[in-house]
């Protein structure tokens, strides 16, 4: 099973490339504005095309909030993210779950708010993995000798919870052409492209791609799928003050749901909700999971 891991220092200046900004020049500094603005990032869990300006709603929000600019980054991949807030250089971090293990680790990132669903309670998405219609594949057992695409190293969906249901099934590291797409949408495509036999496809893409008439389920069929997963944190760095996080926490839980939507449908969140508070125990099942599958940080 192929594993690519990027050199986590010559990401950095690509990952920090500034894609969308809320706000306008540096205001004076205050406890809601460290350093004259928030530098907030965002995991490319979805095409920037759709992820930037949907994004750019809720940071617009939170600087509304906040009275303070929003600096918006969509990094160029997970462990870019990771790094970065372990650099100093993100105040505030959308990350997915798993990513968020390794941030809360190597960043002392503490995750505040989730998407919630119209109930006002955490949402959740789930892995899969998918096949063409005709595949003479019917279960995740009957992928040895396949090829499969997966998403990007570092992702839950994309990453972590396929290769561990591939270990659960008896599958050995070379039992199944593992390879890496560069993302979500990517790995979509090389299944629709024929490019692979099989490809993780998670909740969240499927609604999205299913919307925008890339890809047509009647044509495929999952053979695996993983139980429900926490929806993406949002996180603060620990090693701000504690009147900024508290700032923080309390902006992101007040925004409107119309600030909050846009990103959340790429999140498969619909109707539009308010965010809802989540703190480190709502992750626990995957910090269990890193530690069952002997994750470290050179796996992100």
């Amino acid at each position: 099973m192929s594993v690519r891991r990027p050199a986590l220092a010559g990401l950095l200046a690509a990952a920090l490339t500034l894609t969308a900004c809320g706000g306008g020049s540096e205001k004076p500094h205050s406890a809601t504005c460290p350093g004259g603005k928030i530098r907030f990032g965002v995991e490319p869990f979805e095409d920037p095309a759709k992820l930037t300006p949907a994004a750019k709603v809720l940071a617009d929000g939170l600087s509304e909030s906040l009275d303070c600019p929003v600096e918006l980054t969509v990094t160029e991949d997970y462990s870019a993210e990771v790094l970065a807030m372990e650099n100093g250089k993100l105040d505030i971090g959308v990350f997915g779950p798993l990513g968020y293990v390794f941030a809360s680790k190597r960043a002392k990132a503490e995750a505040v708010a989730s998407f919630g669903d119209s109930d006002g309670k955490l949402s959740s998405y789930t892995a899969g993995i998918w096949v063409p219609e005709d595949s003479e594949v019917t279960t995740i057992e009957q992928l040895r000798g396949h090829s499969l695409a997966l998403g990007s190293v570092g992702s839950t969906s994309g990453d972590a919870l396929p290769r561990k249901a591939l270990l659960d099934a008896g599958l050995k590291k070379d039992d199944v052409r593992v390879t890496y797409a560069g993302g979500h949408p990517e790995a979509l495509l090389a299944l629709v492209n024929g490019t692979v036999d099989a490809a993780e496809i998670n909740s969240q893409q499927l609604g999205s791609a299913t919307g925008s008439g890339t890809f047509d389920p009647s044509k495929f069929r999952k053979v695996w799928t993983s139980e429900p997963i926490p929806n993406d944190p949002i996180t603060v760095r620990g090693d701000h003050d504690e009147a900024f996080k508290k700032a923080v926490r309390d902006a992101l839980l007040g925004l409107p749901a119309d600030k909050v939507g846009k990103i959340g449908a790429l999140l498969d969140v619909d109707p539009p909700a308010p965010l809802v508070a989540v703190d480190r125990s709502t992750y626990k099942p995957l910090f269990d999971l890193a530690e069952t599958l002997k994750l470290t940080e050179k796996d992100v």
